[in-house]
């Protein structure tokens, strides 16, 4: 009943203003989180994760704007057409791997953001022209701490070792090319991690896994160019649940 507002600015009469939504446009860009974990796939983010595209990933997370899930999924789209160029793409269908989040997270916030973001890309690059879709084979083998303020070199701690493909999940992947998706990159602890629970789930020889690349939504600025600090330290206000804090945490 209540008028919609930007969940970018705030202007009235609108889920998303054009302004807003030109941050999510621009075009895709390798990032690379500092320092850099050693398992960590080579990774495309649409955006950077800072002003209004921080507040429509945390507006579609923490309070339920589900409506924001298609202009996101079209981000994440671009940023999965550069990475699957890189990891060796033409293969189709494309798959979308989203990594997942803890159950407690989903749980509180009554949906998964990130594989509804996977689905609304695949979506998105069905309808200009290439075959996508997202399969969600990754799942927590453990419980895993909240990593809101943790550090870079905690937050691999953390995942180390945490996530697995579910049962009948490589036969999903076999034979396709795959990107693994999520809506931030902050440390890479997460991303590190999928890509590890995959190449340990197929063997060598499936076509795919030679080369994992990942695509995000946002990644932060690096430190040096924001004069944040350099220890890796999420420095934001604020908690989360799970995996999910980090669509909370900045540099």
């Amino acid at each position: 009943m209540l008028p919609a507002v930007c969940a970018g600015c705030g202007r009235a009469r609108t889920p998303l203003c054009e302004e807003c939504a030109e941050g999510l446009a621009g075009p895709p860009s390798r990032a690379r989180p500092c320092p850099e974990p050693a398992d960590l796939p080579v990774v495309y983010a649409a955006a950077r994760y800072e002003g209004a595209v921080r507040s429509v990933l945390l507006a579609h997370k923490e309070r339920g704007a589900l409506a924001l899930a298609r202009p996101l999924g079209a981000a994440l789209a671009r940023a999965v057409g550069a990475a699957s160029l890189h990891g060796g793409g033409g293969r189709e269908p494309l798959l979308l791997v989203p990594v997942p989040s803890a159950r407690r997270s989903v749980r509180a916030r009554g949906h998964d953001p990130v594989r509804r973001i996977a689905v609304a890309a695949a979506l998105a690059l069905r309808r200009s022209g290439t075959y996508a879709r997202a399969v969600p084979v990754l799942r927590h083998s453990r419980r895993v701490a909240d990593q809101s303020g943790l550090t870079a070199r905690e937050r691999l701690d953390n995942m180390a070792g945490a996530l697995e493909v579910a049962p009948g999940g490589v036969r999903s992947l076999d034979a396709h090319a795959a990107v693994l998706v999520d809506d931030v990159m902050t440390t890479g602890a997460s991303l590190a991690e999928a890509a590890r629970a995959l190449r340990a789930a197929c063997p060598g020889d499936v076509r795919g896994f030679t080369r994992t690349s990942a695509a995000v939504i946002a990644a932060p600025p690096l430190p040096w160019e924001t004069g944040r600090n350099r220890q890796g330290r999420s420095d934001v206000a604020g908690g989360g649940r799970g995996k999910g804090t980090n669509g909370r945490t900045r540099w």
